[in-house]
């Protein structure tokens, strides 16, 4: 039985252009997402068949895959979301006005303006190493907004750490449309961030209890 599965996309194909092409979307989900899903479940099976037989030689690339194709499908899942077309309120900045005035004063407070974490999330998207991500997440020790950069769905992640805003910086994210300018992809997507989504995201990671104490 599948344990992970591909969600549908919040909108259709077109919804976001011209940031975004429906050809790009459409392969993006329907292919690559959905070999994350199909590559989690075929991991689990094999741990699953290494548990029966008691045979550990292949552990270590088990767990990497498991890891690989997991945090693809939850990035991805969570990069659906964090996008709406413009005329629906994407982009811009978040508002107090808009009702995410929580989120923006929580940026201000970890980075300094939301300009400056603007700049720091647009050139740690644009500078992963590899394949990779650029991200805001909630670190619940601190109580603060971090970015980190995920590169090949491994590292530069701080433990407990919740994403709330992801932009994907791998090729097949921009490629058909952007070419090698990387950098431009990433300008353009402040154009589509769907920050109701992203307060979403951060009010349930802040909601959530810590179990690590000092």
């Amino acid at each position: 039985m599948a344990i992970y599965t591909l969600p549908e996309l919040p909108y259709d194909y077109a919804a976001l252009e011209p940031v975004i092409n429906p050809q790009i979307i459409e392969l993006h989900h329907d292919k690559h997402h959905a070999a994350y899903v199909k590559g989690a479940n075929d991991t689990l099976e094999q741990l699953e068949e290494a548990r029966d037989k008691d045979q550990w030689g292949s552990i270590n690339g088990l767990e990497k895959n498991l890891a690989f194709h997991l945090s693809g499908h939850i990035l991805h899942s969570i990069y659906w979301n964090n996008m709406n077309s413009p005329k629906d309120g994407g982009g811009g900045e978040p508002l107090a006005a808009d009702g995410v005035g929580d989120l923006a004063d929580a940026i201000t407070e970890s980075f300094g303006s939301f300009a400056k974490f603007k700049a720091q999330l647009t050139k740690a998207s644009a500078t992963t190493q590899g394949s990779g991500w650029g991200v805001l997440a909630y670190e619940p020790i601190s109580g603060r907004l971090i970015v980190e950069q995920v590169y090949d769905h491994q590292g530069n992640v701080g433990q407990g750490s919740v994403p709330v805003l992801v932009f994907d910086a791998w090729e097949h994210a921009f490629y058909l449309q952007y070419k090698n300018q990387k950098v431009d992809f990433i300008e353009a997507m402040w154009q589509v961030v769907n920050w109701q989504d992203v307060s979403k995201r951060y009010h349930a990671a802040k909601a959530s209890v810590p179990l690590i104490s000092f």
